[in-house]
């Protein structure tokens, strides 16, 4: 992206061009998640044939997040330039997160045994098949807590790429940041400056993927709505408002946390960010929005170091919307076949959770296996009867995406406040509507706004913005600065 110099902006004084109305993506999500909810419910067989739409978008997204997060940390950990830091960020959002996931689990017990959702159902196990959850789960079996750890660590750099392993990328990429802040930005300038020439080719490739993303939210509309339908809400309907009213309350805590921590408000943040909380309800997946998501956060202040640090570990360790579901349906079966379980047993239970819950994004039937391993390792109830829940699930993903992405956002603005790398006044900016670094412009495809914005800010006498959050100035670093690289080899020699 060529970004004009000073003098090139003050003597332009072309205005502001007006986005047409029917190119705001947030429409457009909306347009097409009411079109597949429509399809799905007059036309089921046509919503369910629809699955591949949604498949393939999310196939897109996948293809290039293991490169961007890779990308992203290491050139994010080299501009902090300091290893100690980083390893603080590490440790501030693992802590952060064991405590939401741990409250996340106690709130939905709470929630469960106040509301008693499976009262009265009176199951009998003689009738439940295990088929249908094996067929779920892929016969799958929990992980304990050692293994999980062991696969953090990649047997292969390019098995974990290939599987797009993303704890696995993210593991690689912290020693590979470490490494060149250690051996020194100057000796590895080739490197970064390769790095950030494909960084910049990636965001662009995402922003073409952007384009599709109605398509790929209508497909996955209709799908779900085609195959397990509307009525299903009839059936769960006390499970599913149990789930639903825990997620809302829980949302309004978040409120109170990043207000008091990093004094964003998050409803703003809301609808600063409503495209990505709107497609990933429409694709029930917040893989689908990850890059964007981490955009939207540098965008909104927070370093990029520290944003693709906390995002992607959040996704596997930070999963507020399953853990409330995890709680609630364990209460939920527990009742259903008439067991009242006691303080204890909850007390075991939650443990129990809360080593299953982690790990688990991405993997077929994850809260399935979750819930299987909890019903095995206490004999509550038999581990069949988690298949009760299959006719739910999928009516819960939407409760648990958008609690889990927004829980991952507040971490984020938490995490980056607490170790020093969240600028509020760039936050304010960005809520207004700018974009304030220019890579947040290739990645949103508003490179032609970005442009006007920095002609607008010179201007007026202020400061021109960065190459990304936590970054540095093009003038400052012109070495990693893409558009001077010439300039910076002049320099140089």
């Amino acid at each position: 992206m060529k970004i004009p110099t000073e003098a090139e902006l003050k003597a332009s004084s072309a205005p502001r061009k007006k986005t047409p109305w029917y190119r705001s993506l947030f429409l457009q999500i909306l347009i097409a998640v009411v079109a597949g909810i429509t399809i799905g419910h007059f036309w089921p067989a046509i919503g369910a044939g629809l699955k591949p739409l949604g498949d393939g978008f999310i196939q897109l997204i996948k293809m290039i997040i293991a490169p961007l997060i890779f990308l992203v940390i290491v050139t994010g950990i080299s501009a902090v330039g300091d290893v100690k830091a980083v390893g603080r960020v590490g440790v501030k959002a693992l802590l952060y997160f064991t405590g939401a996931t741990l409250f996340a689990l106690v709130f939905g017990l709470i929630v469960g045994n106040i509301v008693q959702p499976g009262a009265g159902l009176h199951i009998d196990p003689n009738t439940l098949s295990q088929a249908a959850v094996d067929a779920k789960t892929g016969h799958a079996v929990p992980k304990d807590a050692a293994s999980f750890l062991l696969d953090v660590i990649p047997v292969s750099v390019v098995g974990a790429f290939a599987n797009n392993s993303l704890l696995q990328v993210l593991f690689f990429s912290v020693f590979f940041g470490a490494a060149i802040v250690v051996i020194g930005r100057t000796r590895c300038l080739p490197v970064l400056n390769l790095m950030e020439t494909v960084l910049e080719i990636v965001f662009k490739i995402m922003s073409w993927i952007m384009k599709v993303a109605p398509l790929g939210a209508l497909g996955a509309m209709a799908f779900i709505i085609g195959q397990y339908g509307i009525s299903t809400l009839g059936t769960y309907a006390l499970l599913i408002a149990a789930c639903y009213g825990a997620a809302i309350i829980f949302i309004g805590l978040l409120f109170l946390i990043a207000w008091s921590f990093a004094r964003v408000p998050l409803w703003q943040f809301l609808k600063y960010t409503r495209e990505e909380f709107l497609l990933a309800l429409g694709t029930a997946s917040t893989e689908s929005v990850m890059p964007r998501i981490m955009t939207k956060l540098t965008n909104a202040g927070c370093s990029r170091a520290t944003t693709g640090l906390v995002v992607p570990t959040g996704y596997s360790f930070n999963l507020d919307g399953a853990a409330i579901y995890l709680s609630i349906s364990l209460l939920f079966l527990a009742q259903a076949f008439g067991h009242h379980l006691d303080f204890g047993q909850q007390l075991a239970a939650l443990g129990v959770l809360l080593l299953t819950s982690k790990g688990m994004a991405g993997v077929p039937g994850s809260s399935f296996l979750a819930l299987s391993a909890t019903a095995a390792a206490l004999g509550i109830f038999p581990v069949a009867g988690v298949a009760l829940l299959l006719g739910a699930d999928r009516i819960m993903d939407s409760m648990r995406v958008v609690v889990n992405l927004l829980g991952n956002c507040v971490a984020t603005f938490v995490v980056a406040k607490w170790e020093g790398q969240f600028d509020r006044s760039v936050m304010l900016r960005a809520f207004a509507g700018e974009i304030t670094n220019e890579d947040s412009a290739i990645m949103l495809g508003q490179e032609e706004v970005f442009e006007e914005q920095e002609h607008e800010r010179i201007a007026e006498g202020q400061s021109p913005s960065p190459k990304f959050g936590g970054g540095p100035l093009a003038s400052e670093v012109p070495a990693i600065a893409l558009t001077d690289r010439e300039e910076a080899m002049r320099r140089k020699l």
